[in-house]
């Protein structure tokens, strides 16, 4: 029985020893580590689906700023669309829609298209099919241009390129346009969102 006591308390001793001389070890410094590592792209870039008016948005190095939205819905399905403006007075609208990934299409109104109809049409030497067609209620944020809300029916088209040809009617405001538009890269855009103080 005192064998065993004698061997508890050297264990323990020695136990002891290590814990103290450990803690005087000076610490090793931790290396650099990148504070954006454990981030995801909207984390860094903002988020395209929380656009609301005055927020700034940088495409391919134009800074905009968003003047209003409009929020649609169609059955269970929603989008956005977000009209910009630069300084200069340039106008665009930025759509942003999951189905289910994220899509965002940069649109340029586009006077003097031929009117939708049928299912392909040729602009500009390229051919569009049509892609979609439907109709959606809007509600509209901030300035549009719109009524607060409505409808809005739509036909769209797509090119072998890729690019976007589409057609909105929104019926009681009496605003008709044709737009083109460009698929961009979720890279292509920076968001700078308006304080909230």
């Amino acid at each position: 029985m005192l064998v065993l006591l004698i061997v508890v308390l050297v264990v323990a001793g020695v136990a002891l020893y290590l814990l103290v001389r450990k803690k005087d070890e000076p610490v090793a410094a931790a290396g650099p580590v990148d504070p954006f590592a454990d981030k995801d792209s909207d984390a860094l870039r903002g988020d395209p689906r929380a656009l609301k008016a005055g927020d700034i948005v940088d495409i391919f190095g134009e800074t905009f700023t968003v003047r209003g939205s409009l929020r649609l819905k169609e059955g269970g399905y929603q989008w956005s669309e977000h009209l910009l403006d630069t300084a200069e007075g340039t106008r665009k609208w930025l759509s942003v829609e999951e189905d289910p990934d994220l899509e965002l299409v940069l649109w340029t109104e586009t006077p003097g298209v031929a009117a939708a109809g049928g299912n392909e049409l040729e602009h500009d030497g390229k051919r569009f099919r049509l892609d979609e067609s439907g109709s959606a209620r809007y509600l509209s944020e901030a300035t549009t241009g719109l009524t607060p809300s409505g409808t809005v029916a739509y036909h769209d088209y797509v090119a072998d390129d890729g690019t976007r040809l589409s057609f909105e009617d929104f019926g009681e405001s009496g605003k008709k346009e044709a737009a083109i538009g460009q698929v961009l890269y979720r890279s292509a855009i920076m968001i700078y969102p308006q304080s909230s103080s």
